[in-house]
């Protein structure tokens, strides 16, 4: 995930969440005129801020399978740490719990997780705060979902 700053056309009208195309065919770009350049979290308005977690949980519900793959593929980071227990809210043994789980069977979706993993509830606000927490603070040693 990147935050970028884009230049709409003059007569583009946008809503919040809308997905807008950003790709290099002039044609297909219906709203914007160009990316500006790539922002940090701190020049978020705070209107932006609040939003944001509501649009991330948007779009991992759109890309469901790559989320759940990350379920199913991730790894320890070191000795000490798994990269699940990087997610705010799951710990040790819930980690272990998803670790076990995924040995008898590949989770198949954020449901079938959920529902195998008692202790785990709502596994997309997890990916979204961690993605908010990537994205705030720079300083992250361990980045799953944010690039540098």
């Amino acid at each position: 995930f990147k935050l970028l700053e884009l230049v709409p056309k003059n007569n583009a009208v946008m809503a919040v969440g809308e997905k807008v195309y950003i790709g290099k065919n002039p044609e297909l770009r219906t709203k914007i005129l160009s990316v500006k350049r790539r922002i940090s979290y701190r020049d978020l308005t705070h209107a932006a801020e609040n939003e944001l977690p509501f649009i991330l949980e948007s779009i991992i519900n759109d890309r469901k399978s790559y989320f759940v793959d990350f379920f199913n593929n991730a790894q320890p980071i070191n000795a000490r740490m798994h990269s699940l227990e990087l997610l705010p809210g799951l710990g040790n043994k819930t980690m272990w719990s998803i670790v076990e789980e995924r040995k008898k069977k590949k989770f198949e979706s954020f449901e079938d997780l959920v529902e195998r993993v008692k202790t785990l509830h709502n596994p997309q606000k997890m990916i979204a705060a961690r993605i908010v927490e990537e994205l705030s603070d720079r300083s992250q040693k361990h980045r799953l979902f944010v690039s540098q």
